[in-house]
């Protein structure tokens, strides 16, 4: 019996060290170059259930004789403790008040995948365009960044989208990428900047893109006059993962174990694979640009791509996460594979104090969107 003790708390053990390295390995992403490291990228994904296993090893052994093991745990987490605190916001009096703060700014960030206008499953039936309008105008932001934006041209007798957000929703100011134009002009679509500030300067930079790729959206920005100080903002939609239906059936035959487990595996690591290495590219573009701004920034964007990941951890720089900041939990914004994936992010400069941040949940998109609360600070101080 004392043998198969020991040797059962050896594996113990060597359990909690393998674990512990894989799991530091997964932290080590945040450093790493995708497109040279990207299986160490594919660790990434897993973070947050390797952090579940590491503090399970913590925990177990401090129930345990023999509690200097759990030093295994804790020291690897205080090694990873930068992408625990980017994976977890720890606010535990977070709150979100819908009436702004006095004197704040309001920003608000969506991937509205087109209004839902080609994913509604009856036929003819319009998308979730005007429920969205709704909660859009309830949200009463300053400032709005939409990805996937679509802008519809197919009635002459009705407004346009953008033209029924400035007059209806009274957004005066806005700057459109037109990624993608349809060959007979009935949409088009991009990433989007309404402000009901003064725009006084915009920018766009177009992403690379491949033979088969039919359009990827860009990186724009727009200098917002609020009230005699200037704010740059930032939006855009980096590269995705591009699953269809048939990559999320893959998925469900890699978790069910079926015996064409193999090739599905492969399908969904070829697709990872590129995504990253588009990304790592795009993402260093975004940080070079961003920090020749002369006045403070605020980027947001859906940026396909998890808090313990380079691409985060790039573009953030010495940046606020609002909703680390702010907020409270791990933050869910993509709806489908992972209830661990926040991959759209509102990021701050030092100069703009963050009030308040809150991911909300409306079920129209397959993204959720984030609203932050900021007060912009006197940097002389």
């Amino acid at each position: 019996m004392p043998t198969f003790r020991k040797l059962t708390k050896r594996v113990v053990i060597i359990c909690n060290i393998v674990v512990a390295i894989i799991f530091l390995f997964a932290c080590a992403n945040a450093f790493l170059y995708p497109e040279k490291w990207w299986f160490i990228s594919l660790l990434g994904l897993a973070f947050p259930f390797l952090l579940l296993l590491v503090f399970g090893f913590f925990v177990f052994w401090l129930f345990i004789p023999a509690r200097r093991w759990a030093l295994i745990s804790l020291v690897a987490m205080i090694i990873g403790w930068q992408n625990i605190h980017a994976l977890l916001a720890l606010n535990l009096n977070a709150t979100f008040k819908t009436e702004k703060p006095a004197g704040s700014l309001r920003i608000l960030s969506w991937n509205l995948r087109s209004w839902d206008e080609f994913t509604t499953a009856k036929p003819g039936a319009s998308g979730h365009r005007q429920k969205m309008m709704q909660f859009i105008q309830q949200q009463n932001a300053d400032l709005m960044c939409f990805q996937e934006f679509y802008e519809s041209h197919q009635s002459k007798d009705q407004p346009g989208i953008i033209s029924y957000i400035q007059k209806q929703l009274h957004y005066p100011y806005y700057y459109f990428s037109h990624d993608y134009q349809q060959p007979d002009g009935l949409y088009e679509s991009g990433v989007a900047i309404f402000s009901r500030y003064p725009i006084t300067k915009t920018f766009q930079q177009k992403f690379k893109k491949s033979s088969n790729q039919r359009t990827i959206e860009s990186l724009i920005a727009a200098d917002i006059d609020v009230n005699g100080k200037t704010i740059r903002i930032f939006t855009t939609h980096l590269q995705s993962v591009l699953f269809q239906h048939r990559d999320f059936r893959s998925i469900e035959i890699i978790e069910n174990a079926e015996d064409s487990m193999l090739q599905a595996s492969k399908s969904i690591v070829k697709k990872l694979r590129r995504g990253y290495r588009f990304r790592c590219s795009q993402a260093d573009m975004v940080r070079e640009i961003s920090d020749t701004s002369s006045c403070p920034v605020i980027i947001c964007g859906d940026f396909n791509d998890v808090p313990n990941s380079y691409t985060y951890f790039r573009i953030l720089g010495n940046k606020q996460d609002a909703f680390i900041k702010k907020g409270f939990g791990i933050g869910r914004t993509y709806i489908n594979l992972s209830p661990t994936l926040r991959i759209d992010y509102i990021f701050a400069a030092p100069e703009l104090k963050v009030l308040q941040c809150k991911r909300f949940t409306p079920p129209y998109s397959d993204h959720h969107p984030v609203v932050a609360d900021f007060a912009l600070q006197d940097s002389t101080k």
